[in-house]
């Protein structure tokens, strides 16, 4: 698995048969004013939530290159209205793709689509591909839900997970929530896009290690393989 950080929570996955964009909020972040979204060319948009900053490019990103939604049974829907094709799912459920498995799991947030439609319940998946399996959390806050994941997958390859507090979960229970779920490789995300969600990078990395976990801080697209 190569991981692709686009900035915000927005991560591109490729996978040795498929591509997935997480969450894509890139032309509106001044940080990423050097990507061209429409060189991604995913196979797949997987989207967390409704609101802008997990949003904003998938209708011009799926419109150029015919990438599918993956997400809820809503934002699906919100998105077919628009003549974007996907596969809507909710929690507790699992879907073979072409590329594996992934299971919707529970988020602890809100959700509201740009023009104030209703987004359905926010999200994450567990992804299995390729002989491995990552957690995207989506933004939530730490919730005991969180300890299922790990009896389901007990040797996650990575996660990724929010960090920057008001918003989410702050670092502090990040590095909890990597001990409910029994992964020690963690991805940060949702930090430092906005002047409320900024944090130490130091202070955050010492609060996983205190744990015997290790926080990894990606810069604007820097790839990690898995």
């Amino acid at each position: 698995m190569e991981l692709t950080y686009y900035g915000h929570s927005t991560f591109l996955l490729k996978l040795s048969t498929a591509t997935l964009l997480f969450d894509p909020f890139i032309s509106p972040n001044p940080a990423a004013k050097d990507i061209n979204i429409l060189d991604l060319k995913p196979d797949y948009i997987m989207i967390t939530h409704g609101h802008e900053d997990h949003v904003a490019d998938a209708e011009a990103i799926a419109k150029s290159c015919g990438a599918k939604i993956v997400s809820n049974f809503e934002i699906v829907s919100w998105y077919g209205q628009k003549g974007i094709q996907g596969h809507p799912m909710n929690f507790g459920g699992q879907w073979k793709f072409k590329f594996g498995m992934v299971r919707s799991v529970v988020a602890v947030h809100s959700s509201v689509m740009p023009d104030g439609a209703y987004g359905g319940n926010p999200g994450g998946f567990v992804i299995e591909a390729d002989g491995n399996s990552c957690y995207f959390a989506g933004d939530t806050a730490l919730t005991l839900d969180m300890k299922l994941i790990k009896d389901w997958y007990p040797n996650l390859d990575f996660a990724v997970l929010p960090i920057g507090d008001n918003f989410t979960m702050g670092y502090e229970d990040a590095a909890v929530a990597a001990e409910f779920i029994g992964c020690d490789k963690i991805v940060g995300c949702h930090f430092d896009t906005f002047d409320v969600i900024k944090i130490d990078h130091e202070k955050a990395k010492g609060a996983f290690r205190l744990r015997g976990k290790e926080l990894i801080l990606p810069t604007m697209g820097e790839s990690l393989t898995f």
